[in-house]
């Protein structure tokens, strides 16, 4: 029988599992931030999947998290070692910060990463940048956060987990060094085919600097044949499709699969708690729920989410079905990310410049069609949204995951509501129960949308409760356990290979199975 992975039993698991190895984490994004607000200093954390995935994680298993020190007042609250114990209310974890200069931001993060790799990676029809001065910062800043993470690792045994696409070369930078490591990382955005990779100028450096890792996930098993396919083509490594890893210079680099949660518990937990029912009532107010239906989507504004291509299956619904003028209402949460980069600030531009038409076009009296609003929400308040609507739209042009969608689905203890699904995100895998579209399709788009209004309860509550099993079933903390028990086994050969199996809740007889077992 399958079992879901709870966050106790996550950390009995890496307690008995990862015995005297530290656990460093690595990524760009920190998951707690403080600034200024006003006269006080307030803690917040920013709006991230990557973030929300690891937090529980941290917080399970202790450790040390190595990430970018972006806020204004985060210099404020750290001591003499750039340390911070996190979360502020009940401390489970350290964060260490490292200090970027804006030119070392601006090169590696908003240069490199988010007009080069980020776009490559996608195949969202925005052309990437490729800037040798980007390419030598994103070089620089990844030798700045090795030096962070020998300096914290000393002469311990530790595994390092690294997250995503902007350090591609920490990987080696780590293996060269000969320290006492375990070194894997999570590549959270898709892996283009190899046609694609090649216009990266750097791509022998860069797979080179990939293959320092024992161990790399991506999201799907696509994605891993997309990588190890690159290798092939690209540099000198024997390669071994069956296996699923790569080999050079003497070292293997596996390559799995890891399909990314979130905390069901959590969510479940939050949707029935009074501050969601009290955001609840104030968004019926505010939107008038009284006399409408509510679509919604919750995005970053970035041009691979498709918000566009969203909007404009409104303008369509309204002309085909005029039924649905002054009854339905579209909220869109845009919330504003990478304002530096050129392209950001165009489809910001976009999705302005197309929501105030449909309104223009299709507004009548009080009522407008599409409410934007381009601003960081609360958890609490998004939850409420997730529980008022009748659909949630979650189209991404292209996806490693989308924990979107995965939230709605959590949200949704009413075991009602409609999930419309790009078949590009990864998480259409799983939830096959959504209605699936090419986002690409105003067609497909507004026929899904019509759907949705005109379902049976009885056929909601169904595919409801069907995806609601998956993503209880493919949590955050399965994620993490295959994860680190895969990263385990490289370090101990002995232990078995991963399966699921049923656990007790009850987990005293942990410490006699887990050698045994693991997800």
């Amino acid at each position: 029988m399958l079992k879901v992975w709870t966050r106790d039993v996550l950390g009995q698991f890496v307690r008995t599992r990862l015995t005297g190895h530290r656990l460093i984490v690595v990524s760009n994004r920190e998951p707690f931030q403080h600034r200024r607000a006003g006269a006080r200093i307030e803690c917040i954390q920013p709006a991230s999947g990557m973030a929300t995935a690891l937090d529980p994680l941290m917080r399970a298993s202790g450790g040390l998290w190595i990430a970018h020190g972006s806020g204004d007042a985060d210099r404020l609250t750290t001591d003499e070692f750039d340390r911070v114990p996190v979360p502020p209310s009940a401390p489970a974890y350290t964060l260490r910060r490292v200090w970027l200069t804006p030119d070392e931001e601006e090169g590696y993060y908003a240069g490199l990463s988010n007009q080069g790799l980020w776009p490559l990676c996608h195949n969202a029809f925005t052309r990437p940048r490729f800037d040798p001065d980007d390419w030598e910062m994103y070089r620089h800043v990844n030798r700045k956060f090795a030096n962070a993470v020998l300096e914290e690792a000393g002469s311990d045994p530790t595994f390092v987990f690294i997250q995503d696409y902007h350090f591609g070369l920490l990987p080696r930078m780590l293996r060269d060094s000969g320290s006492n490591l375990v070194v894997a990382q999570f590549w959270h955005i898709p892996w283009p085919n190899r046609e694609v990779f090649s216009a990266f100028p750097w791509k022998e450096e860069l797979l080179e600097g990939m293959l320092g890792n024992d161990l790399l996930g991506f999201h799907l098993p696509h994605h891993c044949q997309n990588f190890l396919e690159t290798v092939d083509c690209s540099i000198e490594a024997k390669v071994d499709m069956a296996g699923s890893e790569a080999c050079r210079g003497g070292r293997c680099t596996m390559v799995r699969p890891f399909p990314i949660g979130i905390d069901f518990d959590e969510h479940v937990q939050a949707a029935t708690s009074d501050e969601v029912g009290f955001h609840m009532q104030c968004w019926r107010n505010q939107l008038d729920l009284d006399n409408q239906v509510l679509g919604i989507g919750i995005d970053r504004l970035d041009y691979t989410k498709g918000i566009p291509e969203r909007l404009r299956f409104f303008d369509r619904l309204f002309e085909q079905y005029p039924e649905y003028r002054g009854r339905l209402t579209f909220l869109q949460i845009a919330v504003p990310s990478r304002s530096s980069v050129p392209a950001y600030r165009e489809a910001d531009l976009e999705v302005e410049a197309l929501a105030a038409k449909i309104n223009f076009r299709w507004s009548r009296h009080s009522w407008k069609p599409i409410v934007l609003l381009k601003r960081h929400f609360a958890m609490p308040e998004m939850i409420a949204l997730h529980r008022l609507a009748q659909f949630c739209l979650v189209t991404p042009l292209h996806d490693g995951m989308n924990l979107v969608s995965k939230e709605f689905v959590a949200s949704r203890i009413d075991k009602d509501g409609v999930l419309i699904l790009s078949r590009f995100a990864g998480a259409a895998r799983e939830l096959k129960d959504a209605l699936l579209i090419n986002p690409f399709s105003i067609e497909e788009g507004v026929s899904a949308i019509q759907a949705a209004l005109t379902m049976p309860r009885e056929e909601r509550r169904r595919r409801m409760a069907k995806m609601r099993e998956s993503v209880e079933h493919n949590n955050v903390y399965r994620w993490a356990g295959k994860f680190l028990s895969e990263l385990a086994r490289i370090e101990f050969p002995e232990y078995p290979e991963p399966i699921d199996v049923e656990f007790p809740q009850n987990c005293n007889a942990w410490n006699e199975r887990i050698l045994e077992v693991a997800v």
